[in-house]
């Protein structure tokens, strides 16, 4: 099983290099005292002592154990899992990046996006248990009435109790417009919620005291479709006044599913009948309210692409500097040995390099968007947080869909470094790929994503949304203008960045004469907008490497393999737009055209 070790060097050059996020919180008074570069430092070295000492080593024994469902409903995690969790909270992890007022410590959530990282890397299953809390509390303190804030935010930002997003049931998948679940008016003011709920992570669990339920469900006499769906908050155990754990309330765990992978991950089936519920935000609005829930999940998918490619890269890099096999085309690297590393063939360099450039470029863009998340937030001005609100918008579908993309391949890429050892369990590299495989299905499957960005995001901005970015690319390359150095990059960012445009423009054109082209192009053109914007990525990255050796430094070959590595995304990567840009512009006919009745086998 790969060791982990959580990638210091790479979080600092990231956050303080790359991002120059020491400047960026000391212009937010909310954070300018609290997230000083010395306690960023020793929070990202605690948590990194945490993640390795504690959630890693309960990765395989978790997935080779799985979590049990009782016959009373109940559900045991694997063993080590609760008593990681109370370490957790008594260390005061839950709490990092939440409000004081309700008992956090009011650092920034890109700040806790990195301890996120670092537990998902470590141990993706685990990381589930808290993970999901986070968006609860979100959905809860932008829309829930002062009462619920007091009553729920409290013991979730401090661990003490876990929260769950209850959207789908077994009949609709992504199309929640028909979703039957109901809520009856309860003469108290609440709801009787009633339905099952499938695919729940964290629905039912032994590691806290309580779970709160975040739920759709539809009042009677509401709307047919979207337009009909409300929210509701319901907990576990119905709170006590004082705001304790009080009786049991009406909703239980059928089953848990068997899944591919992360099996130390309860994901549940949750049955409502007749349990109590209060609404949350406005009556018909549900689906608005959830999607505060839901961006903060998808972030958190992208975050599962960033981790997937950083594990399965350390795994492989170590394997592949060990493993003896062949001699080097150009002559024995290691005479002294039976055969050279695997490390010195050019198809284990590939496979390498393209790991490592997912994972770097991938952190970089992950990290990009929790800096405007920062700025939504607590921005010191309307038009800075609108702004920042737009950009995080944008990137979002990009982010999940591409990042979760890449992340599998660099996981298969892991197994093939291994070749046979990688498809046998006791290498840890095989469960890799099946952990990493639900990250492109939910929060939306990449099909979901791309027509949310090129049908909502785009178009329906009439392109602005797109505008507005690759304006930021534009004027990266006009500030580069001259320099030689960064030339490769500059020129083909300019190139690819006018091609966007005009590959937009261009659906948008057939579109008018038929929708169906949005949808036959929209994965393709997900996939070249990742590409071009992990490309500006990898550029930024290529001159703060440039910059820094022409000062002179310590770490030459730190920031030469950001060159190195640039390099090679430019070339062996970023080509791949080519197919991209020719197959979005096929037309929708070369996939419509067959009947279904003539689909056959």
């Amino acid at each position: 099983m790969p060791e982990y070790k959580a990638p210091l060097r790479e979080f600092k050059f990231i956050l303080d290099e790359v991002l120059e996020m020491p400047a960026h919180y000391a212009s937010l008074p909310a954070y300018a005292d609290l997230a000083t570069p010395d306690m960023v430092d020793a929070i990202i070295n605690e948590g990194a002592k945490f993640c390795e000492n504690i959630i890693a080593p309960l990765n395989r024994s978790g997935d080779i154990e799985g979590c049990t469902h009782h016959a009373d409903g109940s559900v045991t995690t694997p063993t080590g899992f609760k008593d990681a969790y109370d370490k957790y909270v008594e260390a005061g992890w839950c709490s990092l990046a939440h409000d004081e007022e309700f008992g956090g410590q009011g650092l920034p959530e890109s700040l806790g996006l990195v301890m996120t990282e670092m537990v998902s890397t470590a141990n993706w299953s685990w990381g589930t248990y808290p993970g999901l809390s986070h968006g609860a509390m979100n959905t809860i303190h932008a829309w829930g009435t002062p009462e619920q804030k007091e009553t729920y935010m409290l013991p979730l930002v401090s661990g003490e109790w876990t929260g769950t997003m209850c959207l789908t049931e077994s009949h609709c998948g992504s199309d929640l417009g028909l979703m039957k679940s109901k809520a009856e008016p309860n003469a108290d003011g609440s709801y009787a919620i009633t339905g099952s709920k499938i695919f729940i992570t964290s629905g039912e669990h032994d590691v806290a005291g309580n779970i709160v339920h975040i739920v759709l469900a539809r009042i009677a006499g509401a709307p047919a479709g979207t337009k009909g769906i409300s929210l509701f908050i319901v907990p576990k155990f119905l709170p006590t006044e004082s705001g304790a754990i009080g009786e049991r309330n009406e909703v239980k765990c059928g089953s848990i599913e068997h899944k591919m992978g992360m099996h130390g991950s309860a994901t549940c089936v949750m049955n409502f009948d007749g349990a109590k519920g209060w609404l949350i935000g406005p009556e018909n609005k549900g689906l608005n309210c959830m999607f505060t829930f839901m961006n903060t999940a998808r972030i958190g998918t992208a975050l599962q692409g960033v981790s997937t490619s950083e594990g399965s890269f350390q795994g492989a890099l170590t394997y592949a500097k060990d493993r003896l096999a062949m001699r080097s085309l150009t002559g024995a690297k290691f005479p002294e040995k039976a055969a050279d590393p695997i490390i010195v063939h050019p198809d284990v360099r590939k496979m390498l390099l393209t790991q490592k450039a997912f994972t770097e470029g991938g952190r970089a863009l992950l990290y990009l968007t929790a800096k405007q998340n920062d700025l939504v937030k607590v921005g010191n001005t309307e038009e800075e947080r609108k702004a920042a609100d737009d950009l995080l918008g944008f990137l979002t579908p990009i982010a999940k869909a591409f990042l979760t993309e890449a992340g599998l391949e660099s996981a298969n890429y892991g197994v093939q470094v291994y070749g046979g050892h990688g498809f046998i369990q006791e290498w840890g590299m095989e469960q890799i790929v099946r952990d990493a495989r639900i990250s492109t299905l939910y929060e939306g499957t990449t099909g979901i994503q791309a027509l949310d960005l090129l049908g909502r995001k785009v178009m329906m901005t009439q392109g602005q949304s797109l505008k507005n970015f690759t304006k930021m690319i534009h004027t990266f390359c006009k500030e580069e203008e001259g320099n030689e150095e960064l030339a490769m990059y500059t020129a083909k960012l300019n190139e690819l960045n006018k091609e966007w445009g005009n590959l937009t423009t261009q659906i948008g054109m057939a579109a008018m004469k038929d929708r169906d082209e949005v949808g036959s192009a929209s994965v393709d053109y997900l996939m070249y907008s990742g590409y071009v914007t992990l490309a500006y990525m990898w550029a930024i990255i290529a001159r703060v490497a440039q910059k820094k050796l022409a000062e002179g430094t310590t770490e030459e070959d730190f920031y030469k393999a950001k060159l190195v590595t640039a390099r090679f995304y430019f070339t062996r990567i970023l080509p791949r737009t080519l197919t991209h840009a020719n197959t979005m512009l096929a037309g929708a006919d070369t996939l419509m055209d067959l009947d279904a009745e003539h689909f056959s086998f």
